[in-house]
């Protein structure tokens, strides 16, 4: 049966290592605190209780679609969709489009700034074949407007950026949870992180600063990755709620 993404796809070899998924999670996680509508997560309580655990759940929905045989990924779709319609339904209110395409839109750009940051620059071919994989889960969803191609995407992401953030009292309330369920060295990497991968709006907005710490580093994790280190660094730095669940992540890639 065909995979809703090819096997030799640039998409598969992004989302087959764990860094790479970590990386987009945490990147994700500080943009996602900036969106004018996370109060609709706060409406189910899941969010606070769990900021990393829901966060978590939202990139592996988006790895299993990119595993995933064409029928089974488009059956994973359609219960997002409908665990989305759920909630409207509770809350007696309608999910804003825009709010949807946000969460697309975050999945496209900490896909392409994490493998950046952990590989090497993506082609605009690469770029191109990304794009398409998403913007078929936007149209599976029923989005509206999604632009054809990555060239006309990237104004569009710009407009979200300018017209769906803003610093509110749920961005205050998320990040003291990142910092009560990750712990002050954790939380302290994270946002040094967070200050690579985010577009410059988003940083400033959440006084974040561009990380010497993990430029520097980097590099030394690409040769303990290819050593073998990486799993006891991993090891250390995971809490031990995710670390079974990361490892699972792991899988070889069939790209080149």
């Amino acid at each position: 049966m065909p995979g809703f993404v090819a096997e030799t796809s640039i998409v598969r070899r992004i989302w087959s290592r764990s860094e790479t998924v970590l990386f987009i999670f945490a990147g994700a996680a500080a943009e996602f605190a900036l969106n004018k509508a996370v109060d609709w997560l706060y409406f189910t309580g899941r969010l606070p209780a769990d900021p990393l655990g829901r966060l978590f759940s939202t990139v592996q929905y988006a790895r299993r679609i990119v595993f995933a045989s064409e029928e089974k990924a488009l059956a994973a779709i359609d219960q997002i969709t409908r665990i989305h319609q759920e909630v409207e339904k509770a809350r007696g209110s309608v999910i804003p489009d825009w709010a949807y395409r946000d969460v697309l839109y975050l999945l496209i750009h900490y896909s392409v700034a994490s493998f950046e940051l952990l590989e090497r620059p993506m082609t605009v071919a690469e770029k191109d074949e990304l794009y398409d994989v998403f913007l078929r889960i936007g149209e599976r969803m029923g989005l509206k407007d999604l632009p054809r191609t990555w060239t006309d995407w990237e104004p569009s992401r710009q407009h979200h950026l300018q017209q769906d953030l803003a610093h509110t009292q749920w961005t205050y309330d998320l990040y003291l949870q990142y910092r009560r369920h990750l712990g002050g060295i954790r939380y302290f990497l994270v946002l040094q992180l967070q200050g690579i991968l985010v577009p410059p709006l988003v940083r400033r907005m959440l006084g974040l600063k561009p990380s010497l710490l993990i430029r520097a580093t980097v590099p030394v994790y690409k040769l303990c990755y290819r050593i073998g280190f990486d799993r006891i660094i991993k090891a250390v730095l995971l809490p031990e709620k995710y670390k079974k669940e990361v490892a699972a992540l792991d899988r070889p890639p069939a790209g080149p």
